[in-house]
């Protein structure tokens, strides 16, 4: 069976911008969290999804994705260790047989799963492939198979920058909003909401 570009959902951050009462993934969206959304529109691809976050979101993920594909970053109750270029790393190791990879940040519920699709299709053609909004560049963005071991030596807070900017990067149009719409403050989550009421179908759930 032909191997699939996996979804790797991006939860091990600190979120120290956010000011709320909670961690920015706790805070609900509908009925569920900011993680649950963004994890559910992973799985409604029906690519491979691995979830990399720290302990306390760990139970939460269990319960969408295999607890095989959850790699827990930390321990107890303090954030992860390293940055953004570890989690990548992380999350690539536990699905190395993918066809390529697709770094989604967990702050983005309303990325909608026909756009992650889009970029995983165009990793059949692409080294690296990201979702772009009339000219905005956003995310996912999909890194091919032959980019692995690159993308292993990742460490520290730069996360994949200098990846992007050392390959051709290929455009993939969307009309999806939710590729520019991440979460980092109160403000961001009051938008969020806002959107959420505005879309048909999806402030019901």
């Amino acid at each position: 069976m032909k191997s699939l570009p996996a979804v790797v959902v991006l939860g091990a951050g600190r979120g120290s911008r956010y000011l709320g009462p909670r961690h920015k993934l706790a805070e609900p969206l509908g009925s569920h969290s900011i993680l649950s959304h963004t994890v559910r529109n992973a799985i409604a691809t029906g690519l491979p999804v691995v979830v990399v976050t720290t302990p306390a979101f760990a139970d939460e993920a269990a319960g969408l994705v295999a607890k095989r594909d959850v790699v827990v970053l930390g321990h107890g109750t303090g954030p992860a260790p390293g940055g953004m270029g570890d989690s990548i790393a992380a999350g690539v190791a536990a699905r190395s047989g993918a066809a390529g990879w697709l770094m989604l940040p967990a702050d983005m519920p309303m990325v909608q799963p026909l756009t992650l699709l889009a970029v995983a299709n165009a990793l059949s053609h692409h080294a690296v492939a990201y979702a772009q909004l009339r000219g905005q560049r956003g995310h996912p963005v999909g890194f091919g198979a032959e980019l692995f071991s690159e993308l292993m030596r990742l460490s520290g807070e730069e996360g994949a920058r200098r990846l992007v900017a050392r390959y051709p990067a290929h455009p993939v149009d969307v009309e999806d909003p939710g590729v520019l719409q991440d979460m980092d403050t109160e403000a961001d989550l009051a938008s969020l909401r806002a959107c959420w009421q505005e879309r048909p179908g999806l402030a019901a759930s």
